[in-house]
């Protein structure tokens, strides 16, 4: 019985990684920026869903004003960080130390706003349990796992179904072309950061009802993400998402043989595995 339930809790926690990695994902293939930053975003999205709700205001609106936050954030970040530092033709290295500065003010300042313990949401239902055979889940997993999914089934219909979708397919694929074109990919690149950091609020509002809300918290799921998407290949949704939700449901699994603080390094295990026989990733885009 406790290895279906960590089978279960493994895939609860694959879903939520999954959809920080494809956000990931997006924005590393089409600015080909290593958006440290996205885990400060993951972890804000968390704080403005607790403030909104500890005043009263509902669930669902709470879940709402942390994407569109969150979203204006990503935007400006990139309109007013990595734009101007390409328009001075900074380095990737530049660029990358950039975003682990934005990166440690924006934990710091959550930390000292909202103070560096544990917050718990106070919403009735997420306390909530269901048993499923005999497997126990919470209210706030089984919604983490459907966000997941349709999360994850939204972005491929919006990547290969949609005009904007498309024009942000293109910029990826060559740069230089899009100007030329005028696809305006500086403009793209703006509304990609902003589309990501919107994505990355879902499990950053769900799953801190479950585990509680920690500033310094998004690192942990921002490293397991871009190791999903380098193992599942660059660009590519589908892997980005399954292979995180495989490295979740190992790390779980392996709880059964091996003390906890060592579950982080299976996944390095399994990273190293994919790069010494598979470097291009699972799953390469074309």
């Amino acid at each position: 019985m406790i290895l279906l339930q960590l089978l279960i809790n493994g895939i609860v926690t694959g879903c939520a990684l999954g959809v920080v990695a494809i956000s990931f994902s997006l924005i590393y293939s089409t600015t080909r920026i290593f958006h440290v930053a996205h885990a400060g975003v993951y972890t804000l999205a968390g704080y403005i869903a607790w403030s909104l709700s500890t005043r009263g205001v509902p669930s669902v609106l709470s879940l709402l004003g942390a994407v569109g936050v969150c979203a204006v954030v990503g935007a400006l970040i990139q309109h007013q960080l990595y734009h101007r530092l390409e328009r001075r033709r900074a380095s990737h290295l530049v660029v990358l130390i950039a975003s682990l500065g934005t990166l440690a003010v924006m934990q710091n300042l959550i930390a000292g706003i909202y103070t560096p313990n544990i917050l718990q949401f106070h919403i009735s239902w997420s306390q909530g349990t269901m048993r499923l055979g005999g497997v126990l889940l919470s209210y706030a997993q089984i919604l983490t796992v459907l966000m997941g999914i349709a999360a994850y089934a939204g972005m491929m219909y919006f990547a290969h179904r949609t005009m904007l979708g498309k024009r942000i397919r293109a910029v990826a694929s060559n740069p230089f072309l899009a100007e030329i074109t005028r696809l305006e990919p500086k403009t793209v690149y703006v509304i990609v950061i902003a589309i990501a950091s919107a994505i990355v609020a879902l499990p950053g509002v769900l799953v801190p009802l479950d585990l509680g809300l920690q500033p310094y918290g998004g690192i942990g799921a921002l490293l397991t993400a871009t190791i999903a998407m380098i193992a599942g290949g660059v660009g590519s949704i589908s892997g980005a998402f399954f292979l995180s939700v495989a490295i979740a449901v190992v790390q779980n699994l392996s709880l059964l043989v091996i003390p906890g603080e060592w579950s982080i390094g299976v996944t390095f295990f399994i990273f190293v595995i994919f790069m010494l026989f598979r470097p291009t990733g699972l799953f390469t885009a074309r």
